[in-house]
């Protein structure tokens, strides 16, 4: 059998699922350092791959990140959570307005 080496962040239940098929699983538990880089990375793939499906399933996936990386930063509580308060306050994007020039 083929072995499929990913060196990338998975879910924390993947490994699981890997072993429940027969398969094993090589993993190892990073640094916060490592952690934090790594988390960073699954952000860009994650976007990378919203922008080339535009499915919910991968904007889903792309909302999970940043609170993973909010946590490992230490961020708990408020402050990561989008109360509509603050989502106002900061004016996310709903007028479709672009920037024109600099």
């Amino acid at each position: 059998m083929p072995t499929i080496t990913h060196n990338k962040l998975v879910r924390d239940k993947i490994p699981e699922i890997i072993s429940s098929v027969g398969k094993q699983a090589v993993t190892r538990i990073l640094s916060d350092e490592e952690y934090l880089a790594e988390l960073d990375r699954k952000l860009t793939e994650e976007c990378t791959e919203y922008q080339a499906d535009k499915s919910i399933e991968e904007m889903a996936d792309v909302f999970e990140v940043p609170y993973a990386i909010a946590e490992a930063r230490g961020y708990r509580g408020t402050g990561t959570g989008q109360s509509g308060k603050s989502r106002q306050a900061r004016q996310v994007f709903r007028k479709s307005i672009p920037r024109k020039g600099c």
